[in-house]
Protein backbone atom coordinates (compact mmCIF):
# COMPACT_ATOMS: atom_id res chain seq x y z
CA UNK A 1 0.00 0.00 0.00
CA UNK A 2 1.34 3.42 -0.96
CA UNK A 3 1.42 5.90 1.92
CA UNK A 4 -0.51 9.12 1.42
CA UNK A 5 1.58 12.04 0.15
CA UNK A 6 2.98 14.39 2.76
CA UNK A 7 1.03 17.61 3.08
CA UNK A 8 2.38 20.64 1.29
CA UNK A 9 4.49 22.87 3.52
CA UNK A 10 4.01 26.62 3.27
CA UNK A 11 6.32 29.08 5.02
CA UNK A 12 4.57 32.34 5.99
CA UNK A 13 6.93 35.27 6.61
CA UNK A 14 5.92 38.79 7.50
CA UNK A 15 4.71 41.44 9.82
CA UNK A 16 6.48 44.11 11.80
CA UNK A 17 7.81 44.56 15.32
CA UNK A 18 4.23 45.25 16.42
CA UNK A 19 2.58 41.89 17.19
CA UNK A 20 -0.36 41.21 14.87
CA UNK A 21 0.22 44.37 12.81
CA UNK A 22 -1.92 44.80 9.68
CA UNK A 23 0.63 43.03 7.45
CA UNK A 24 0.73 40.01 9.78
CA UNK A 25 -3.06 39.87 9.96
CA UNK A 26 -3.21 39.94 6.14
CA UNK A 27 -0.62 37.14 6.01
CA UNK A 28 -2.65 35.03 8.42
CA UNK A 29 -5.81 35.47 6.33
CA UNK A 30 -3.96 34.20 3.23
CA UNK A 31 -2.47 31.35 5.30
CA UNK A 32 -5.97 30.45 6.50
CA UNK A 33 -6.92 29.70 2.88
CA UNK A 34 -3.72 27.68 2.36
CA UNK A 35 -4.53 25.61 5.45
CA UNK A 36 -8.11 25.09 4.25
CA UNK A 37 -6.64 23.83 0.95
CA UNK A 38 -4.70 21.17 2.87
CA UNK A 39 -1.28 22.76 3.46
CA UNK A 40 0.69 22.89 6.69
CA UNK A 41 1.76 26.47 7.44
CA UNK A 42 4.80 27.51 9.49
CA UNK A 43 4.87 31.14 10.62
CA UNK A 44 7.89 33.40 11.05
CA UNK A 45 6.25 36.68 11.96
CA UNK A 46 6.40 39.78 14.08
CA UNK A 47 9.17 39.89 16.64
CA UNK A 48 10.39 36.45 15.51
CA UNK A 49 11.68 38.31 12.43
CA UNK A 50 14.13 40.27 14.57
CA UNK A 51 17.08 38.23 13.32
CA UNK A 52 20.78 39.08 13.15
CA UNK A 53 21.70 40.89 9.94
CA UNK A 54 22.55 38.31 7.28
CA UNK A 55 26.35 38.06 7.20
CA UNK A 56 27.91 36.65 4.03
CA UNK A 57 31.27 36.30 5.80
CA UNK A 58 30.05 34.03 8.59
CA UNK A 59 28.61 30.50 8.60
CA UNK A 60 27.49 30.84 12.23
CA UNK A 61 23.73 30.80 12.69
CA UNK A 62 21.59 31.41 15.74
CA UNK A 63 18.88 28.87 16.59
CA UNK A 64 16.27 31.25 15.11
CA UNK A 65 18.15 31.72 11.83
CA UNK A 66 18.84 27.98 11.57
CA UNK A 67 15.11 27.32 12.00
CA UNK A 68 14.29 29.87 9.30
CA UNK A 69 16.74 28.30 6.83
CA UNK A 70 15.35 24.83 7.62
CA UNK A 71 11.81 26.15 7.03
CA UNK A 72 12.86 27.63 3.67
CA UNK A 73 14.48 24.32 2.74
CA UNK A 74 11.41 22.25 3.67
CA UNK A 75 8.88 24.56 2.03
CA UNK A 76 6.87 23.84 -1.09
CA UNK A 77 5.60 27.41 -1.13
CA UNK A 78 6.05 30.71 0.65
CA UNK A 79 3.71 33.52 1.64
CA UNK A 80 5.40 36.88 2.25
CA UNK A 81 3.77 39.99 3.69
CA UNK A 82 5.69 43.21 4.16
CA UNK A 83 4.63 46.54 5.51
CA UNK A 84 5.68 49.41 3.30
CA UNK A 85 8.31 51.44 5.13
CA UNK A 86 9.32 54.73 3.51
CA UNK A 87 8.42 53.45 0.07
CA UNK A 88 10.06 50.04 0.41
CA UNK A 89 10.09 46.53 1.90
CA UNK A 90 10.71 46.48 5.63
CA UNK A 91 14.30 45.74 6.63
CA UNK A 92 13.16 42.81 8.80
CA UNK A 93 11.38 41.07 5.93
CA UNK A 94 14.24 41.71 3.50
CA UNK A 95 16.79 40.40 6.01
CA UNK A 96 14.74 37.21 6.50
CA UNK A 97 14.66 36.71 2.73
CA UNK A 98 18.44 37.20 2.58
CA UNK A 99 18.82 33.99 4.62
CA UNK A 100 17.60 32.08 1.54
CA UNK A 101 21.20 32.58 0.38
CA UNK A 102 22.08 29.64 2.65
CA UNK A 103 20.24 27.40 0.16
CA UNK A 104 22.44 28.43 -2.80
CA UNK A 105 24.12 25.00 -3.10
CA UNK A 106 20.98 22.93 -2.45
CA UNK A 107 19.37 20.77 -5.13
CA UNK A 108 16.62 23.40 -5.06
CA UNK A 109 18.66 26.59 -4.57
CA UNK A 110 17.16 29.73 -3.08
CA UNK A 111 13.36 29.65 -3.69
CA UNK A 112 13.59 27.61 -6.89
CA UNK A 113 10.52 25.49 -7.63
CA UNK A 114 8.54 27.21 -4.88
CA UNK A 115 5.27 29.08 -5.39
CA UNK A 116 5.37 32.46 -3.64
CA UNK A 117 2.42 34.64 -2.66
CA UNK A 118 3.13 38.33 -2.07
CA UNK A 119 1.31 40.87 0.10
CA UNK A 120 2.21 44.52 0.72
CA UNK A 121 0.40 46.67 3.27
CA UNK A 122 0.93 50.42 3.62
CA UNK A 123 -0.84 53.66 4.46
CA UNK A 124 -1.18 54.76 0.84
CA UNK A 125 -1.44 53.16 -2.58
CA UNK A 126 1.91 54.41 -3.85
CA UNK A 127 3.90 52.65 -1.13
CA UNK A 128 1.69 49.53 -1.14
CA UNK A 129 2.11 49.01 -4.89
CA UNK A 130 5.81 49.94 -4.84
CA UNK A 131 6.49 47.50 -2.00
CA UNK A 132 4.62 44.73 -3.84
CA UNK A 133 6.73 45.34 -6.96
CA UNK A 134 9.93 45.20 -4.91
CA UNK A 135 8.86 41.93 -3.29
CA UNK A 136 8.23 40.50 -6.75
CA UNK A 137 11.73 41.57 -7.89
CA UNK A 138 13.36 39.95 -4.86
CA UNK A 139 11.43 36.70 -5.40
CA UNK A 140 12.43 36.63 -9.08
CA UNK A 141 16.08 37.13 -8.06
CA UNK A 142 15.70 34.19 -5.65
CA UNK A 143 14.26 32.05 -8.49
CA UNK A 144 10.82 31.80 -6.89
CA UNK A 145 7.55 31.57 -8.78
CA UNK A 146 5.39 34.57 -7.77
CA UNK A 147 1.69 33.76 -7.88
CA UNK A 148 -0.19 35.68 -10.58
CA UNK A 149 -2.13 37.59 -7.96
CA UNK A 150 -0.19 39.96 -5.72
CA UNK A 151 -2.13 41.79 -3.03
CA UNK A 152 -1.40 45.48 -2.37
CA UNK A 153 -3.47 46.92 0.46
CA UNK A 154 -3.89 50.57 1.34
CA UNK A 155 -4.68 50.17 5.01
CA UNK A 156 -5.19 53.86 5.73
CA UNK A 157 -8.93 53.06 5.65
CA UNK A 158 -8.57 50.13 8.08
CA UNK A 159 -9.41 47.46 5.49
CA UNK A 160 -7.79 44.63 7.48
CA UNK A 161 -9.65 43.51 10.56
CA UNK A 162 -8.58 41.16 13.33
CA UNK A 163 -9.66 38.19 11.18
CA UNK A 164 -11.42 37.36 7.90
CA UNK A 165 -14.83 38.37 9.23
CA UNK A 166 -13.59 41.83 10.24
CA UNK A 167 -11.72 42.45 7.00
CA UNK A 168 -13.13 44.24 3.95
CA UNK A 169 -14.80 41.51 1.87
CA UNK A 170 -12.89 42.32 -1.34
CA UNK A 171 -9.54 42.33 0.48
CA UNK A 172 -10.34 39.05 2.28
CA UNK A 173 -11.33 37.49 -1.06
CA UNK A 174 -8.00 38.55 -2.63
CA UNK A 175 -6.00 37.19 0.31
CA UNK A 176 -7.86 33.87 0.21
CA UNK A 177 -7.32 33.63 -3.55
CA UNK A 178 -3.61 34.24 -3.04
CA UNK A 179 -3.33 31.49 -0.41
CA UNK A 180 -5.21 29.10 -2.69
CA UNK A 181 -2.99 29.97 -5.69
CA UNK A 182 0.19 29.20 -3.74
CA UNK A 183 -1.17 25.79 -2.73
CA UNK A 184 -2.46 25.09 -6.25
CA UNK A 185 0.86 25.97 -7.90
CA UNK A 186 2.86 24.05 -5.28
CA UNK A 187 0.63 20.99 -5.79
CA UNK A 188 1.08 21.12 -9.56
CA UNK A 189 4.82 21.54 -9.24
CA UNK A 190 5.14 18.64 -6.82
CA UNK A 191 3.19 16.45 -9.26
CA UNK A 192 5.49 17.47 -12.13
CA UNK A 193 8.58 16.51 -10.10
CA UNK A 194 7.14 13.11 -9.09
Amino acid sequence: MTPPPAPLRILAIGGSTTPMAASERALRIAAEAATAAGAEVTFVTGRTLMLPIYDTESKERTPATSELVAAFRASDGVLIASPGYHGSISGMVKNALDYAEDLRYDDRPYLEDRAVGLIAVAHGWQTAVGTLNQLRQVVHALRGWPAPLGVAINDSAGLIGEDTAGTDAAVARQLHTLGEQVVSFATAHRASRA
